[in-house]
């Protein structure tokens, strides 16, 4: 296995694309809603990736909720973003730690039934006034305690429905006053804020399998480069203050807010202690260029990609619509107009 995970470019599988991940062996692949058709579609197009890779990889979607949700209507529900499970905890706590951990598992029984079997959720980012909206209401609230509450109950929700949550976007993206799919976003906030506010809501989440960085540069740690490429962020924060045990990947290094080539992308990041980039556009030279550099996986690196796939477990037993039931109406007591159908 190789220490990359690789997107697609469409809903099916090119025979380019099977000889590429035969021999270039991703160690997972990610989903975007070009690949998204029927559910029996995407079925086909996962067995399809995981027959040529030869084991069963991991596959991964970003399914938030809200704005950002892979998979949608007319086959799949849309679900609310992290601000309404936050609505929902400022009344009760309770009961938005509720509705957060039915979010998850509820989510999760849409994807384990397609054989996707990795979440790239929950947000943990803490957004601050004046940050760009990119976070903005995918973000479960400003409080760092609520924020690692309310996304530990959806990661045990994804967990419980057989599905491994990423969390994100480590060491915190809710500060940035850019847009890093666009371009490089700079924190200037000095480094007791951010231990109080953004690195804060991660501590107590460091336990979960896996981990996304952030394309985000913070000059009290780094004066220069982005966590995803600072082996002085990853260590002493993401690692050390933090203490993320979990697989480490990059945030999509083919997005505006990195430069140099792929090649250096993918060598920075995996230099800076990544375990695995991630590539996601399926453009098929640029997949070609991050495999050439991505190394194979090895060390304390394969040892937390063994630990995520071995917490994969079957789901729980679920009442899908007594609990969509009971999400439905979680919400809409508090928030009509957050929605959930």
């Amino acid at each position: 296995m190789r220490a990359f995970i690789t997107g697609l470019a469409g809903a099916t599988l090119t025979t380019a694309e099977r000889h590429f991940v035969q021999e270039a062996a991703p160690w997972g692949l990610i989903l975007f809603k070009r690949n998204v058709t029927t559910p029996d579609a995407m079925r086909r197009l996962i067995a399809e990736f995981r027959a040529a890779v030869g084991r069963q990889a991991p596959v991964l979607v970003d399914q938030e909720g809200g704005r950002v949700q892979r998979l949608g209507p007319p086959h799949w529900p849309t679900y609310p973003p992290g601000a309404a499970y936050g609505a929902v905890f400022d009344r009760d706590p309770d009961a938005g730690l509720r509705a957060a951990r039915l979010g998850g598992r509820l989510i999760a029984n849409d994807l384990a039934q397609l054989g996707i079997d990795v979440d790239c959720a929950p947000v943990a980012d803490v957004p601050a006034a004046g940050a760009d909206p990119v976070i903005g209401d995918r973000a479960y609230g400003a409080d760092p305690a609520k924020v690692a509450a309310l996304a530990g109950a959806f990661a045990a929700g994804l967990t419980e429905g057989g599905v491994l949550p990423v969390l994100k976007h480590l060491p915190g993206h809710g500060r940035a006053t850019a847009d890093s799919h666009q371009r490089l976003p700079v924190v200037t906030a000095d480094r007791a804020t951010l231990d109080a506010t953004d690195f804060a809501a991660f501590q107590p989440l460091c336990g979960l399998p896996l981990g996304m960085t952030a394309h985000v540069v913070f000059t009290a740690v780094d004066p220069v480069a982005p966590a995803t490429t600072s082996a002085n962020i990853v260590r002493h924060v993401i690692r050390d203050s933090i203490g993320f045990t979990g697989l480490l990947m990059s945030d999509d290094i083919s997005m505006g807010a990195l430069s140099g080539s792929l090649s250096e992308r993918t060598r920075a990041a995996i230099a800076a202690g990544c375990d695995v980039v991630l590539h996601c556009n399926g453009v098929l030279s640029e997949m070609v260029e991050v495999a050439a550099e991505a190394p194979a996986l090895a060390g304390e690196a394969a040892h937390r990609a063994e630990a995520a796939l071995v917490a994969r477990k079957p789901p729980a037993p679920l009442d899908v619509a007594a609990s969509r039931t009971e999400l439905a109406k979680l919400l809409n007591d508090i928030r009509p107009e957050a929605g959930f159908a």
